[in-house]
C-alpha cells in the first residue's frame, strides 16, 4: 500500500511539473525579451550551453535590478580578487570544483570601474571548497576570490543590485 501511494504521488508530482513547465514555455520569450520589465525570459539549453563555452551575460539586466550570467573557468591558480560595492553575487555551481575565499582584506585593491575593485588576492577570510550543486551568496562589499580552480568550472552568476 505504501509503495502504491509513493508511486501515485510521484506520478502526480511529475504531471504537475510537466504541465507547469509546458505552460511556462508556451508563454515565455525565446531570449529576445520585450521591453516590458515583467516579460518572462526563456533561454533554451543550447543557448545556455553556448554561454558556458565562452562565459558572459544571458540577461544583461536591462530594465531590471539583476543580471544573469554563465561563467566558465579552466583549471588555474589564483585569479583576480573582486569586490562589488553595489552588487550582490549569487553563484550556483553547475560543474567542477574550486577553492573560493570570501571576506578578509583585499590585497593591492584598485578601482577598475564604477563600484568595482580588483586585487591580487585576499588576506584572511573564509576558505570554502565549491562543488557541483553548491550555492553561495556574496553580499555587496565583500571581497571574494577564486584561489584555485581544480578542473573545468561552470557556474551561474546572478548579480543583484539594490533598486534606486
Amino acid at each position: 500500500m505504501k509503495s502504491t501511494s509513493i508511486k501515485f504521488a510521484t506520478i502526480l508530482t511529475a504531471a504537475l511539473i510537466i504541465s507547469v513547465a509546458a505552460t511556462c514555455q508556451q508563454s515565455a520569450s525565446t531570449g529576445n525579451p520585450s521591453s516590458s520589465s515583467n516579460a518572462v525570459l526563456y533561454y533554451p539549453s543550447s543557448q545556455v550551453t553556448a554561454g558556458f563555452e565562452k562565459g558572459g551575460a544571458l540577461f544583461d539586466g536591462k530594465d531590471r535590478n539583476y543580471t544573469v550570467m554563465t561563467a566558465h573557468r579552466e583549471k588555474s591558480g589564483p585569479a583576480t580578487a573582486e569586490l562589488h560595492e553595489r552588487d550582490t553575487d549569487v553563484f550556483y555551481i553547475v560543474d567542477g570544483s574550486a577553492t573560493f575565499v570570501t571576506g578578509g582584506k583585499m590585497l593591492e585593491g584598485k578601482n577598475t570601474g564604477a563600484n568595482e575593485v580588483r586585487g591580487s588576492g585576499i588576506d584572511g577570510g573564509d576558505t570554502r571548497q565549491l562543488n557541483k550543486g553548491d550555492v553561495i551568496i556574496i553580499p555587496a562589499g565583500v571581497p571574494h576570490w577564486f584561489k584555485e580552480v581544480k578542473s573545468t568550472f561552470n557556474y551561474f552568476v546572478v548579480k543583484v543590485r539594490p533598486q534606486s
